[in-house]
């Protein structure tokens, strides 16, 4: 994968601007006690569970996550999972909250690389490496693409208008810089001959506010996963030029870059963290639910039916895995001027 190996240069975008916390969302159930308080799966569905979105309804996170809850219910895992969104200045709102829930073992949130990267732009006091880590969950390889009235038919289409003006065309993500839809463009660009520093990339806070854009028109394209449009797609109002990663995907009737003649793959991680300082009982109840949603015949549905790759990691592995990404993004950004 050449998630950051082959990116030298990447635009510099006005970061989201930060957004105050105020006292609604999540408040402390203090549920980060001891073992004998903690419930169990095996005695019952969990109760009073929550998981937190930290970005608008329909985007990436808010599908994984709402996928995760349902699954969870009727496997009879957790009943009546809340799934919330808290959304701002691309995730780092919804992390700052987190990390201020210590102790909280009711609590979790859905994130993914993009809260990485805006951990950084946006200068966030609170860093995922505070978090307590439960599980990868998913892979997704990203797509590109277009409103049914798009001119560009083909990739190819694509890549031969956007290198005689790289500024004119906008392309959206779902993401804040340095996260996976900020930078398959950028990496597009340069595997193509473009500067990416022409690139005009366009912010969207999740994927709920960047599908009104690419239904619109407002976009020349749009850099993002393909699994929360997929009734867009099937419907044929959103069109995929080309997705990123090593295969086919599958319900999506697209070739991949690879196969249009561009060498780059490129694939975004969802997973789920939880606030710091929770018991070890109520790291061990999330891990547990987890795990059984992943071993469930619904849970498998949902990979194939969204399009995802399973990815699948718990404890050190997982915890090794964020510190290492943290590192990965905090680098790049850091040598390009955007943290």
């Amino acid at each position: 994968m050449k998630t950051f190996k082959s990116m030298r240069v990447m635009a510099a975008v006005a970061a989201a601007a930060a957004l105050a916390l105020t006292g609604c969302g999540v408040t402390s159930s203090g549920s980060g006690s001891d073992s004998s308080t903690s419930p169990s799966a095996e005695s019952g569905p969990l109760k009073d569970l929550r998981i937190m979105v930290p970005n608008t309804p329909g985007g990436g996170y808010d599908t994984t996550a709402r996928v995760a809850a349902k699954v969870m219910d009727d496997a009879d895992i957790a009943a009546n999972l809340e799934v919330f969104n808290l959304a701002g200045a691309g995730g780092t709102v919804g992390l700052a909250r987190l990390v201020n829930e210590k102790g909280n073992g009711d609590l979790a949130m859905l994130m993914g690389l993009g809260v990485v990267g805006a951990s950084y732009t946006n200068e966030s006091d609170a860093k995922l490496t505070e978090t307590t880590p439960i599980a990868k969950l998913i892979e997704e390889p990203g797509a590109i693409m277009v409103s049914k009235d798009s001119p560009y038919k083909t990739i190819d289409d694509l890549v031969a208008a956007w290198k005689k003006d790289p500024g004119k065309l906008s392309v959206g993500g779902g993401s804040s810089p340095g996260g996976p839809d900020h930078l398959l463009p950028m990496q597009l660009a340069e595997a193509v001959g473009i500067d990416p520093k022409k690139v005009n990339f366009v912010s969207y806070d999740g994927g709920g506010d960047l599908l009104p854009a690419i239904l619109g028109n407002k976009l020349a394209f749009a850099a993002s996963g393909a699994g929360e449009y997929m009734q867009q797609i099937e419907e044929g109002s959103v069109r995929v030029l080309a997705t990123s990663g090593e295969k086919r995907l599958e319900g999506v009737d697209s070739p991949t870059l690879k196969e249009s003649n561009i060498d780059l793959v490129f694939s975004n991680w969802r997973g789920l963290v939880a606030p710091p300082e929770i018991s070890d009982a109520d790291k061990a109840k999330w891990t547990d639910a987890i795990t059984k949603m992943h071993e469930s015949e619904g849970w498998k549905e949902a990979l194939k039916t969204n399009g995802w790759t399973d990815a699948f990691m718990t404890g050190d592995d997982f915890s090794a895995f964020l510190t290492e990404q943290d590192e990965r993004v905090a680098s790049v950004l850091k040598t390009l001027g955007l943290a």
